[in-house]
């Protein structure tokens, strides 16, 4: 047996923790003493050089040195789908998945849940269903762990298949509060405003005060669809109450609402008092043009000469 050179642990213990800090800087002059050192032929270092570049979202560098190495174990086409799946490289993504299940690799809960992350955003219904099935003949589903579940239920409700979803909601012996938050999330999308709002206080009575942005995202997404002024107060002000820090993918829910119904002056007060005073926050040009429509379509002229004076100066 060929003895491993004494440098390799080093060197694969730094790459570990410059990956972990997402310190491409220092990662990039690891691979460079590697190289130095003739060391970069080891696949043990290949698995984690390539890795550690998907770790810090460098999809090309991950890439070349996979290519060259010559084991590929489970956790480095994790490393890899997760890479391209948060670089919105969807199909590339779901191509390494592909060649996963060519070479015959066992893909795990990881691996799942990040191949449908890609299929949710593509959307392909097709393959998410090919996923689950697999996840099923390997015993990955239904789990004790939540993680493919929860995945499963995202992808089938944002590639349009709301009651699958639905059913594996119904089927979990044990929900967690991203169970709750993609099945709102879903409601949200297929006009179930009402039903996604009765989910979330489900959620709220259950979880308390764990109860996060995301939760209350799905819910004010819920309130804008379907136009409802009131649970969208209510939603806002219980983000408020709890102490939940308000992002912009709030305020953009809320000023969509209150500038649908007719309530432009208040969207108007939100962005400046709210978004900009409070939290310091600045709106994107979106969310603006957003209000200027609203102000359009109410006839709001006064409205949308100030908020023209803000965009333009």
């Amino acid at each position: 047996m060929r003895a491993v050179p004494i440098d390799v642990p080093f060197y694969a213990s730094l790459l570990e923790t410059c990956s972990a800090r997402r310190d491409i800087s220092s990662l990039q002059k690891a691979h460079a003493r590697i190289l130095t050192l003739g060391l970069s032929p080891h696949d043990f270092l290949r698995t984690k050089l390539s890795a550690a570049y998907a770790r810090c979202a460098r999809a090309r560098e991950a890439h070349t040195i996979f290519a060259r190495a010559n084991i590929h174990p489970t956790f480095l086409f994790n490393s890899i789908i997760r890479c391209y799946a948060s670089l919105n490289l969807h199909r590339d993504s779901i191509n390494l998945y592909r060649l996963m299940h060519f070479h015959a690799k066992p893909p795990d809960t990881r691996t799942i849940s990040a191949t449908l992350r890609s299929c949710a955003a593509l959307p392909s219904l097709p393959l998410g269903r090919q996923i689950h099935a697999s996840a099923l003949s390997l015993g990955l589903v239904p789990s004790a762990e939540a993680a493919v579940t929860n995945s499963l239920i995202s992808m089938y409700a944002k590639c349009g298949d709301l009651s699958s979803a639905r059913r594996l909601f119904d089927d979990m012996s044990e929900r967690t509060l991203v169970t709750y938050t993609a099945m709102i999330s879903g409601m949200s999308m297929h006009g179930m405003a009402e039903e996604g709002l009765r989910l979330f206080d489900e959620a709220v009575a259950e979880f308390g005060e764990a109860v996060d942005g995301a939760a209350f995202a799905a819910a004010l997404g819920c309130c804008a669809r379907g136009g409802l002024v009131g649970e969208g107060r209510r939603v806002w002000e219980g983000m408020g109450r709890r102490g939940v820090k308000k992002g912009v993918e709030h305020y953009t829910c809320m000023v969509d609402l209150l500038g649908r119904r007719g309530h432009v002056e208040e969207a108007e007060a939100l962005i400046v008092e709210g978004m900009v005073m409070e939290e310091g926050v600045e709106p994107d040009e979106a969310m603006w043009a957003a209000l200027l429509g609203a102000c359009r379509v109410h006839g709001r002229v006064d409205v949308a000469e100030r908020v023209a004076q803000r965009i333009y100066g």
